[in-house]
């Protein structure tokens, strides 16, 4: 019988290529949700019934213990931007990680996973990085042969980055961020699920590092993006002071909502996050350890931002008509 692998968030942006991969190497791919019914769309990544997702929370022993049961090799996905709630950062990153692999280790599963993220620190300024790094402690100490993935920002056509601040371009001429001269190292959705797959393998343990091979300010990405979008905005960069106010307001929203405002727009803690560099440290195991080629945003930005650009997906046949012309 092909062997068995549980991905926890495997319908997420990073875990469906991780889920669709794993299909190609023919095994059994359990994808772990809160809401299976909203996950039906993984299951043609493989043959019928290869790919199936189950009901999961990590914050439950029972559905975690249920979902890994049987399973050769376990992945963690999951992640949050939520500093409080029931699925706040230490309910998600550290606790739901610890559980995950704790339960991983006693159901006998050979191989795991964990996906965290570059900056992870104990000491870090913000909440999110303390809460991946106790995450990693405790996935390590539960499985110490566990593979630990710290990707910088992820892009991809169902990404949270590219697309967001793509979509803010349409709201008018300025497009406002906060820690402008930030540098980062976008690292290709796919490259991370390449990793993550020799991870559940067996091929690969330890801590690595990924980015791709292009580094650049937060400000030089969003120039990137207009290019990308034929679209021309002022990229403003936002003082920290102003940044912190701004975010210390919609935090203050949605407490006193008590969450019925959401604020994905920008919290204090990304504030603090944005404070520090997010690029792949030179003493770090990288893709190129991994034998994976990084690719460059470049390749990939042109095919899924283009419903961004004034004329969507006409805009290139208005461009060669319009150089017919001058010529």
């Amino acid at each position: 019988m092909a062997k068995l692998v549980t991905i926890f968030g495997g319908s997420g942006f990073v875990g469906r290529y991780i889920a669709r991969r794993m299909a190609k190497e023919g095994w059994r791919v359990r994808v772990a949700v809160r809401h299976p019914n909203e996950a039906l769309f993984v299951r043609p990544y493989g043959v019928v019934g290869q790919v199936e997702p189950v009901l999961a929370n990590i914050r439950d022993d029972t559905s975690v213990r249920a979902a890994i049961h049987g399973a050769d090799g376990v992945v963690n996905c999951v992640g949050t931007f939520d500093a409080g709630g029931k699925n706040s950062f230490q309910a998600v990153q550290n606790e739901g990680a610890a559980r995950i692999a704790r339960i991983a280790a006693e159901e006998g599963a050979e191989t795991m996973v964990h996906l965290s993220a570059i900056g992870a620190d104990p000491d870090g300024d913000s909440l999110y990085a303390q809460s991946k790094a106790e995450g990693e402690v405790a996935v390590l100490e539960a499985m110490p042969d566990a593979m630990i993935l710290r990707p910088s920002v992820v892009f991809g056509p169902e990404d949270n980055f590219f697309n967001r601040f793509a979509a803010m371009t349409r709201l008018g001429p300025i497009l406002p961020v906060a820690g402008a001269e930030t540098r980062f190292q976008p690292v290709y959705v796919d490259d991370v699920a390449q990793a993550a797959v020799k991870g559940v393998l067996g091929r690969a343990h330890g801590v690595y590092v990924l980015g791709g091979p292009d580094v650049e300010t937060f400000r030089g990405l969003m120039q990137r993006m207009l290019k990308v979008i034929r679209r021309r905005r002022l990229v403003f960069n936002m003082p920290f002071f102003v940044a912190r106010i701004m975010a210390f307001v919609l935090d203050g929203l949605q407490t006193i909502t008590g969450g019925l405002f959401h604020n994905g727009i920008l919290t204090r803690d990304q504030v603090r996050s944005l404070r520090s560099d997010n690029v792949v440290a030179e003493d770090a195991k990288t893709l190129s350890d991994l034998g994976i080629e990084p690719t460059s945003m470049d390749v990939v930005l042109e095919e899924y931002l283009w419903p961004f650009r004034p004329s969507g997906q006409y805009s290139q046949i208005k461009e060669s008509a319009r150089n017919l012309r001058q010529s």
